[in-house]
């Protein structure tokens, strides 16, 4: 009895969708010369919200809304071409096409050979290519307008609709008994499995290169909504493709670095009050066209966030990534409904990017005009508290105190706004750690986002706080997780590095450094952060060859650099230029500098085994509550100290003993040290 229920309600879904089918057909058709109608139309004229149409077509044909739409248009207008006299021309524009060239490009793509050629075929070849189920579902002839066809038109379309029914009916049985066989078998499944995307930086083709933020803005925010989907395994962030922006790499070159399957590109244009972005889908493999699209809506709040959401819509169909409805509720979220505050915030974010003081003085003022228009602007909140953090830790641009003030309350802000906001947490607790030394809130946060397996882009907590606690294999094991989803940011791989270091797998460490660093050179942190790694791993030359780099092509001077140069002047025995260097990192801690100065210059005067101006500068920078002091636990070049009163008396103050983690002594250290 259940079996027989069961197959009424295979039949009832099948007959719904059949339903859902015709009816959409039948819509499209009546409105078939007006390249006006899209998918807000469609999902209007049939009573629907876009998402919900959306989700319910791809679950019964395995297309998005749009695909449908424009290869009906395609099936209608190789009807048109074999039985009227009609150029490609005219016939694009009978069938809503409102460019001839793209019509005649999505023809060929689809059939396999140009709209001139449909002539000399023959009636075998009628599909001029073999469709798949989906494909040939969804262009199924609807109950056409008999006005709109010459004589003995329907008798023909009655026909192929039969033939086409039959096709299918029995395709669908063949698929549902054979096709987990035939993946086995034939290893598609391998092809399938991996769904991984780039998104290119979108081409301003605005004519104004004033307009450049909003493009990039696009960009962004398209990559943001893609990252929301579980099912697509990955999405390069935007810090990683933006390098790509003005490149002469192809696109199989830029997917092998990036590690993906599917490149995106496209060009953003605005004329008016519309704004227009055409977009294509690349398979890296092949370098075939996977996709296409033309987006274009109003340039108001509301709409632009539809297109951005309709994108991301039209990407997941078109890698066949389901979303989930929850998923869709993340996407379709509105930050803002004002048009001026979202100009201000792409603005922003584009000043940000460049991350130098100039810079980030534009974006604060840029944030705080978008924020004083929407004052629920959670982004702009994050946007903002980012800049201010980001300048009060190691670039030694703001005060340090005064940095985090700034930055914490915004985020306070944010999160009062969103609490579900798992960034705005992240940048939060990161704060917490570092400026506050917040131990024991922190050690909570951290076993929650263990225990809920959250892996963010940004390992403040993941990696940096798990490493500065001794929990080196986590930190490993979160930097190759999180490296699978995006294996183009250099900062992922010092990481890696770092954690292998003080698992004392210096070879691996070194290995990984040499590994990477063609790619990651031009990253201001990577080469930072590996040129005082490779000083600890003793390599001096590569060191002082990543330092150079810095100190030529970065306009930036924090004094950790300063602290390099020190060091390096005094190991060569150049004491004038290691004096010169110490005045620098001194004046910086008169003057209050962020960076931690203080600590750094413990640092020297430990490398010259003179502990006493090593711990007067330690205690210095504890009373100033520099970030560095987080590092006091594993810092190499203190191990000699860790039995020492006073070590063990800041140890304590800092706060490592307040959440059980043992002080770490010298029999325990890293074996190279």
């Amino acid at each position: 009895m259940s079996s027989d229920k069961n197959l009424d309600k295979g039949f009832h879904a099948k007959s719904m969708g059949g339903t859902l089918v015709e009816q959409l057909t039948k819509e499209i058709e009546v409105h078939l010369n007006n390249d006006q109608f899209g998918v807000d139309s469609l999902a209007q004229a049939v009573g629907m919200s876009r998402s919900s149409l959306h989700r319910k077509l791809h679950k019964i044909v395995g297309v998005s809304t749009s695909q449908f739409i424009r290869e009906y248009r395609l099936k209608r207008a190789l009807e048109l071409l074999r039985e009227e006299d009609v150029t490609a021309s005219e016939v694009a524009y009978r069938v809503g096409f409102s460019s001839a060239t793209y019509f005649s490009t999505s023809f060929h793509k689809f059939y396999g050979y140009t709209p001139g050629e449909v002539k000399s075929r023959g009636a075998e070849d009628v599909e001029g290519r073999e469709l798949s189920i989906t494909e040939t579902a969804q262009v199924m002839p609807a109950p056409f307008d008999l006005s709109k066809k010459p004589k003995g038109s329907y008798k023909k379309s009655l026909i192929l609709s039969v033939l086409l029914v039959a096709i299918v009916s029995t395709a669908l049985f063949f698929y549902s008994t054979t096709s987990k066989k035939n993946i086995e078998t034939t290893g598609l499944e391998k092809l399938i499995v991996e769904k991984s995307i780039a998104v290119l930086p979108f081409k301003n083709w605005t004519g104004d290169p004033n307009l450049e933020y909003i493009s990039d803005g696009m960009t962004d925010a398209v990559i943001s909504r893609l990252t929301k989907i579980n099912s697509i395994d990955k999405v390069i962030p935007f810090t990683s493709t933006i390098k790509y922006k003005e490149t002469n790499r192809s696109a199989q070159e830029i997917a092998t670095e990036l590690g993906v399957t599917n490149l995106l590109q496209g060009n953003l244009q605005i004329s008016g009050d519309q704004i227009k972005i055409n977009l294509q889908m690349i398979d890296s493999r092949t370098n075939d066209h996977l996709w296409s699209e033309e987006y274009v809506r109003e340039w108001r709040s509301d709409e632009i966030f539809k297109m951005q959401t309709e994108v991301v819509e039209g990407i997941a169909a078109n890698m066949n990534a389901v979303i989930a409805d929850n998923e869709l509720d993340n996407i379709q979220k509105v930050p803002t409904k004002s048009k001026q505050a979202y100009s201000y915030y792409l603005q922003a974010e584009f000043q940000k990017n460049k991350a130098n003081e100039l810079s980030y003085s534009n974006a604060v003022a840029l944030y705080e005009k978008a924020i004083a228009i929407d004052p629920n602007f959670v982004d702009a909140y994050r946007g903002q508290a980012m800049v201010w953090s980001f300048g009060g830790l190691v670039w030694g641009i703001y005060d340090e105190r005064v940095a985090w003030r700034n930055a914490k309350e915004l985020l306070e802000k944010a999160f009062k706004l969103d609490p579900t906001n798992k960034e705005v947490e992240e940048e939060l607790y990161s704060g917490y750690f570092f400026y506050d030394w917040r131990f024991e809130e922190v050690e909570k946060y951290y076993q929650r986002i263990l225990k809920d397996s959250f892996i963010d882009n940004t390992p403040s907590i993941n990696a940096d706080y798990a490493i500065k606690t001794g929990r080196y294999q986590n930190a490993l094991n979160a930097m190759n997780e999180v490296i699978l989803t995006d294996s183009s940011s250099g900062f992922l791989f010092f990481f890696k590095a770092e954690a292998l270091f003080f698992l004392g797998k210096n070879k691996e460490a070194l290995e990984l450094l040499n590994n990477t660093y063609s790619l990651h050179s031009d990253n201001w942190f990577y080469l930072r952060e590996s040129a005082k790694l490779n000083y600890y791993l003793q390599e001096y030359q590569k060191s002082k060859k990543q330092l150079h780099k810095l100190l030529t092509q970065f306009p930036d001077y924090p004094p950790i650099l300063m602290w390099l140069n020190a060091v390096y002047a005094q190991m060569d025995g150049n004491i004038v230029d290691a004096s010169k260097y110490l005045a620098e990192l001194e004046s910086k801690y008169e003057n209050r500098s962020s960076g931690s100065p203080a600590w750094f210059m413990a640092l020297f005067y430990s490398t010259q085994k003179n502990y006493e101006k090593t711990f007067e500068w330690l205690q210095r920078s504890y009373d100033r509550h520099e970030v560095e002091m987080t590092w006091l636990r594993e810092e190499p070049l203190l191990a000699p100290l860790r039995n020492d009163p006073r070590y063990i008396s800041l140890y304590d103050k800092v706060g490592f003993s307040s959440i059980g983690i043992p002080i770490k002594t010298s029999s325990n250290s890293n074996s190279s040290n």
